[in-house]
């Protein structure tokens, strides 16, 4: 009985061996290619300079990942993105996370509200940001980079999670924070993070 037990259980592992198909390394010079379509609204080297759009560059490459495909499943919505992700296969999200990830962040503008930002600061250390976000806010595997992004984009996001009208990672987590969140919060949150 044993015997056929261990002769089953070799023979499933070398099927198994033979039959799964390897993963493929992402492939950055393929992504920065296909990143050409993404340049108009994500801006050059993923730096967004359009109002509501927010940029990629640093963004931590499986949360890039996981948003492309929340967007091609239509889990998370959006009606300039949707026909964009719907041409992705998997190699194509691999490599696209790849080439975001590696370009350098966006720095934060010089800041111009001081009081408003320590507001903010003292806001994402109550909502406890950081324990998802890192102490940077630099983002961690599906956790989104949040230093140095879109303010306009950031209160947008908020709003957003607020209201239930985002979906897709992160999203209960997203809401029990922003939920309870003031319009003061938001916009001092929004400062703060923009300008780390």
């Amino acid at each position: 009985m044993r015997r056929q037990f261990v002769s089953y259980l070799f023979g499933g592992l070398a099927l198994l061996t033979t039959t799964v198909t390897p993963i493929r390394a992402a492939d950055v010079a393929a992504g920065k290619e296909k990143a050409e379509m993404c340049v108009s609204c994500h801006g050059e080297n993923g730096i967004s300079q359009t109002e509501n759009i927010p940029s990629l560059a640093g963004q931590p490459d499986q949360f890039l990942q996981w948003q492309l495909v929340f967007f091609r499943a239509g889990t998370r919505k959006n009606e300039l993105m949707q026909p964009i992700v719907e041409q992705l296969n998997n190699d194509d999200i691999r490599n696209l996370g790849a080439y975001f990830s590696s370009l350098t962040p966006p720095k934060g503008p010089k800041d111009d509200d001081p009081d408003l930002s320590e507001k903010g600061k003292q806001a994402a250390a109550g909502r406890r940001c950081a324990s998802c976000h890192t102490d940077s806010y630099a983002g961690t595997k599906a956790v989104a980079r949040i230093a140095g992004q879109r303010e306009d984009y950031l209160v947008k996001a908020l709003h957003d999670y607020k209201s239930s009208a985002r979906s897709g990672g992160g999203m209960a987590a997203m809401a029990e924070v922003a939920y309870p969140l003031s319009e003061e919060e938001i916009t001092a949150l929004a400062h703060y993070l923009a300008h780390l």
